[in-house]
């Protein structure tokens, strides 16, 4: 779920920063134009993790800011295919299942993605939501309800990924509020999950509500192996 991923790049340490040590100073520049970024075709990064190498700083003519050239490690948020991940069902419609993993929104579950049997419709409150219907083995029906707010888990399938970067925009991606096939705004990181193999789906459904309430607090905090690739950054200050 979460890699470590080497990057390069030009720090800029302003002169009100000074009174700080200077790995400091380049940690807190690092974080505050990093975290919570997307890096095309690299993931979401989620904080600073440690620094390779730093140059000396060069002073920059007029305005006293240091320019240092300095490789890390970045925390990258990117689970692989076919991994099993947390979320929480946030929304439904035909189109899909919306999950949030609290930190990242954009997770889908599309309808061929759901178990077999498993249709658009309504429960006895008149809620819509996707109902997953099977044969109990006595010639009756079972009805289990995808419903907003329940804890799930699911299988990551695909990775989609849009380069919003200026020049490779097109005139109508600054529509706003243009919508795609799932209803969803252009975004620049999406995941495609499943929920149609067996353990998948709202927790409650295999555990019962206490033990799947339990499983949920075991399960916070947890994280997923790291490996390290490379990449490169080239943003420029």
């Amino acid at each position: 779920m979460y890699t470590l991923v080497t990057l390069a790049d030009v720090v800029q340490i302003a002169p009100s920063d000074f009174h700080k040590p200077s790995t400091r100073a380049i940690e807190d520049f690092i974080n505050t134009k990093y975290s919570d970024k997307v890096i095309h075709k690299v993931g979401l990064c989620v904080g600073f993790h440690s620094l390779i190498s730093a140059s000396e700083g060069l002073i920059g003519h007029g305005n006293g800011i240091v320019n240092v050239n300095v490789d890390f490690r970045m925390i990258v948020f990117r689970p692989f295919k076919g991994e099993i991940i947390r979320g929480t069902i946030t929304n439904s419609t035909v189109n899909g299942i919306f999950i949030s993993m609290d930190f990242f929104e954009d997770v889908i579950i599309p309808p061929p993605f759901l178990f077999e049997g498993t249709e658009w419709g309504k429960d006895d409150q008149g809620t819509e939501a996707f109902i997953w219907r099977t044969d109990d083995g006595e010639g009756g029906t079972n009805e289990f309800f995808f419903d907003k707010a329940e804890k799930c888990l699911m299988r990551v399938e695909q990775e989609e990924w849009n380069d919003l970067s200026p020049q490779m925009k097109r005139p109508d991606d600054y529509d706003m509020e243009r919508r795609d096939q799932y209803g969803m705004k252009l975004g620049p990181y999406r995941i495609l999950a499943s929920m149609m193999l067996t353990g998948l789906g709202p927790t409650l459904w295999w555990l019962g509500d206490e033990a799947a309430a339990e499983e949920g607090e075991e399960g916070e905090g947890a994280g997923g192996e790291s490996m390290e690739v490379d990449a490169e950054a080239g943003a420029e200050a």
